[in-house]
């Protein structure tokens, strides 16, 4: 498919260029998408890890349509809707058998060309293998978008062992944040807190289902067992990479409980760990990454069963040509949850 496109090329957060690229041309193996919707992730927009990489074209969070198939696919059409994944596992290594297929040198190395911030996008063939999952048919290519999020939700709850009955306390109120709100009521959860220290985000962590929201900054431990008898969280799920929200988890889990760590944190901060008090009490800490395919089909079903809704998340839904815009929405957070570029309108 011949031609150019338009792609948004990322400098830092109040930097992002509109630019014209040929489009990407592919091999026997590979395909080729048009892009409809492409979610702007919370980590697209921290600086420390993105700047360093710039200039680059980012998203990887896609709702698509495929438009070229390689001579030699024969699982995929023209015109299917797909959600890919731009990061995937081999599914035959160490790391693949033992279930941690995140941490596999593959899924590392993988992505798409050039990201998802473009009107087309060319799948390598080991994403045609490992990536690419149908849309289903009663949802949209904006609610497509959260398949990869709530991916790694489902990885971040699973490890946890997040289960009925059990009362969750999550950390930062962003969309992942919410997602988890979400994904632990529909799982059965008794009781879900949550803080954040925007009220916009608060408002959504309870129309998200959260029995409780509270300020960050208020003492979330003592709220926590005045709101639970006396008893802390079975599981807290740190969002957050704010040191101050990663030692506040610590104080805030009952003894036997768990607490994920499910965010990033400045790769200069230190966060001090109360060895003793963790010791004692038995307490699990765990943390997860990405999400592997089989958590991007629980997703799927998730959202295709209507089990866990995403609609009303989507705050701002902008053209390609605003992208500057959306990131610098993103970035702050103040009065935005999701925001999504549609780079073919």
């Amino acid at each position: 498919m011949a031609g150019t496109m338009r792609v948004a090329v990322y400098h830092n957060n109040h930097d992002v260029r509109v630019e014209e690229r040929p489009v990407p041309a592919i091999g026997p193996r590979e395909l080729l998408v048009k892009v409809h919707a492409s979610g702007i992730c919370g980590s697209d927009v921290l600086e420390w890890y993105r700047v360093p990489k710039a200039p680059i074209v980012l998203g990887h969070e896609i709702g698509a349509e495929i438009v070229q198939v390689g001579g030699e696919v024969r699982d995929w059409k023209v015109g299917d809707r797909v959600f890919v994944s731009h990061h995937v596992p081999c599914e035959a290594c160490v790391a693949c058998q033992a279930g941690h297929e995140t941490v596999c040198a593959t899924l590392r190395t993988t992505n798409f060309d050039p990201g998802g911030f473009a009107e087309f996008v060319r799948i390598p063939e080991v994403n045609v293998k490992h990536g690419v999952f149908r849309i289903p048919d009663n949802r949209t290519y904006e609610e497509a978008t959260f398949i990869e999020p709530l991916g790694c939700v489902v990885r971040g709850q699973r490890a946890a062992n997040v289960r009925a009955g059990q009362t969750v306390l999550v950390l930062g109120s962003g969309i992942a944040g919410l997602l988890h709100i979400r994904l632990a009521r529909a799982s059965g959860a008794a009781k879900v807190w949550a803080t954040d220290v925007q009220p916009f985000r608060l408002n959504a962590a309870r129309a998200s289902g959260a029995d409780a929201a509270w300020d960050a900054r208020e003492d979330i431990a003592a709220n926590v067992r005045t709101a639970n008898g006396e008893r802390l969280a079975d599981v807290v799920i740190a969002c957050t990479g704010a040191p101050s929200a990663l030692d506040q988890a610590f104080p805030c889990v009952e003894p036997g409980g768990t607490i994920l760590f499910f965010a990033p944190t400045d790769p200069t901060a230190k966060v001090g760990i109360p060895f003793n008090d963790l010791w004692r009490n038995e307490v699990t800490m765990t943390s997860t990454y990405g999400a592997a395919p089989r958590d991007i089909r629980a997703s799927i079903d998730l959202i295709h069963t209507g089990r866990l809704s995403v609609r009303g998340l989507i705050t701002h839904t902008l053209p390609l040509s605003e992208a500057g815009k959306g990131f610098e929405l993103a970035a702050e957070g103040r009065e935005s949850i999701k925001v999504i570029l549609v780079p073919n309108h």
